[in-house]
Formats: structure tokens, sequence, C-alpha cells
């Protein structure tokens, strides 16, 4: 199969998931003129006999909606495979991470692997030039450097660009965010103008290959990427027994629910040793972090910066961020300093820097 471009700008392929931003991200760049395809990806197949076991991405009526915009706009759209691809990348090192005692951050890796990977591919090889989603980011080409910056989205409350810190220069090159200008408010009354059917349709919050009203580790123990699960115990930080679990899957720092134990003060999860099979748990204070390392960093002005810096990194999706000092190290590793101790860092996750609303870089927590 091979998409001609109609001219103009160059062809652009869409990921749509059925859900509204993505809708009006291809029928902003359909109806400017631009030549546009749809794509939309089928990751997990939740069916398995039971329709109510779909995850919140990849069911048939998702496939329908997202159809049903681009007979609407007048653009083709197809469904690509690539759930090994999605399982290979994605599924299997998330429940790796869970496993050793990391907190994972699948959405990064999907975008990294899949969307701006598999999906890219894909595209390039049927004659697209650049990936288009409904992601809120904005995207800046610095002409100085001769490279594309990336920015927070318009709509605070919406932002992304936390999950795509992780985008080679390649990438984000190739990438379009045609909403990252616009707040959710202005999308939805697009949608509406449009009389696209998913206009009012809900978000999804949550992990979206987990199926409705099933947690991450049914789903992993369903699909058989769960290890076998080995029971061990609840410790404090002194090393004293204070219980036992039943696999340290079910586990993440800075939870409280789900511990099985009775104490005169709130108890929370503040580390999680695989090898020993030990969930360690402690007050609120023991969350406090006044320092941590991260690996595996990416940085996006600049190869690398000259020496320590200052930004205020997020440590989590939903983190407003944090005053800090960065000092980059060897082998792709950075050291942290808070300006003030920070709650629940979690190994696994991501840390992403920001110079104001501009991507510095990030990287993924390390165990120390």
């Amino acid at each position: 199969m091979r998409v001609e471009s109609r001219g103009g700008a160059g062809l652009a392929a869409v990921a749509m998931s059925g859900g509204v931003d993505s809708s009006v991200a291809a029928c902003l760049l359909a109806l400017a003129g631009r030549p546009v395809v749809g794509f939309s990806l089928q990751l997990v197949d939740g069916l398995a006999g039971a329709a109510e076991r779909y995850g919140r991405c990849c069911s048939p009526d998702d496939f329908r909606q997202a159809r049903a915009v681009a007979d609407r706009i007048g653009f083709p759209h197809y469904v690509l495979d690539l759930e090994a691809e999605f399982e290979h990348h994605v599924l299997r090192p998330f429940a790796g991470d869970y496993a050793a005692g990391r907190t994972p951050s699948p959405c990064v890796r999907c975008n990294s692997f899949i969307k701006f990977g598999a999906l890219l591919d894909r595209a390039l090889a049927v004659g697209a030039e650049r990936v288009a989603t409904g992601h809120y980011a904005i995207l800046e080409h610095d002409a100085r450097r001769g490279s594309t910056l990336l920015r927070r989205a318009a709509d605070a409350a919406k932002d992304q660009s936390y999950y795509l810190f992780d985008l080679s220069e390649e990438q984000r090159r190739r990438a379009e965010f045609p909403l990252g200008s616009l707040t959710k408010d202005e999308v939805r009354d697009l949608a509406r103008e449009l009389a696209l059917s998913n206009a009012d349709k809900p978000e999804s919050m949550d992990l979206c290959f987990v199926g409705a009203g099933e947690s991450y580790r049914e789903f992993l123990v369903r699909r058989g990427l769960a290890p076998q699960a080995a029971a061990g115990e609840i410790v404090d930080r002194s090393g004293t027994r204070l219980g036992r679990h039943d696999g340290v899957l079910g586990f993440t720092v800075g939870q409280r629910r789900g511990l099985g134990l009775a104490a005169r003060e709130p108890l929370y999860v503040i580390g999680v040793d695989a090898a020993r099979r030990q969930v360690v748990v402690g007050g609120a204070a023991d969350l406090e972090c006044e320092r941590c390392v991260v690996e595996r960093v990416r940085w996006i002005p600049f190869e690398a910066p000259g020496g320590t810096l200052r930004a205020s990194v997020r440590l989590r999706s939903s983190h407003p961020g944090a005053a800090a000092t960065i000092e980059p190290q060897v082998d792709g590793r950075a050291a942290l300093k808070f300006d003030a101790p920070q709650r629940a860092v979690a190994p696994g996750q991501a840390a992403v820097f920001y110079d104001g609303d501009l991507v510095l870089g990030g990287g993924w927590i390390a165990r120390e």
C-alpha cells in the first residue's frame, strides 16, 4: 500500500486512536489542505472472548470512530497491526520493571518505540514525511543549532511534553503536534463545529491497554507476562518484619493502600527490593528525597550541557516540577539535588528537565 502525496506540504500520517484529540489533529491538517492518511494502531487484542476486556484503546468501536472521522473529512484510514512491536517494546519492559521493583513509564516508551518508531517507519514506507498525533506539546525549529526543540503546550493542564522527552532529534523532526497551541475546550469546540461523533467522548486517564475494572497486575497475569509470583516480607527501614506479601509486582514507591498492615501512623512503600523479595515501608517523612541519579539521559537543545545547570524537574506526569541542580555524569547519567526534599521519587519513572516551557531533556530515575 502506498499513499501518494497530492502536493504542497508533505503527506502526514496521523495516529488516530478514535478519541477527540487525534481526530481534531487530523481534521486540522486536512482542512488546511495537507494530504493526510489516518492510521489506527492495533496494539492489544483484549477481546479474548469477552468484549469488556478491551483496554481503553484498540477496540472495534475506537477504530469505527476514527474511520468515521476520516470518511467525513475525506482522507484514507487504515488499521495497522503493531501488537508484536507493542508487546516487545512496551508490555514486556513494563512487566520487567515491576518485577524488578521499579515503577515503569509505558507511555514514554510507546511514544518512542511505537508512535514515532514502528508507525513512523511504516509511514515513511508509504510516502509520508511526518507523523502527527493529538499530543498537547509544541515543536520549534532552532535555526541556529539546526535542531528541533520541544516545549510545553499552551494548555498547562493538558501538556504532554513529559511523555515526549525521549524522542530522538530525527523523531522530533518528523513529528507534528497540531494541538500544541490549543486548549482542550477549544479542541472540543472544533470537534462540535465539525460535527464529529466523538466530540464529547470521555478522556482515558489510565493505562490504555488495561481493560475496565482490571488492574495492571491482573492484565499482566492474563497476558502471561507476569513472572511467577514469589511471596516475601514487608519490613520497616530497620529490617523488622511487619507482614507478608504475595509478590513485589503489586507495589510501587509512594503506595499506601493494599499493604494489609495495622499501624498507628500511615505507612507507605518507600522501597522495593526484588532480589530479596522485600517491600520496605515507612512513614510520610521517609518518602522525602533530596537527591537522586538519573540514567540514560537524553538532552534536547544540546548534545550535553557544558557543566552544572539549574532546571525545574518533573518526577512524574502529574508532578508540578521542583527546582534542582543537575550535574551531568559519565555514561549518560546525571546527579540531581533538589532545593527542597521531594516525595516518592520512584526508580523507573522519568525525570524531565525544564527551563520555563523549554524541555532540556530527561532520563530515568535509578535505583540509587
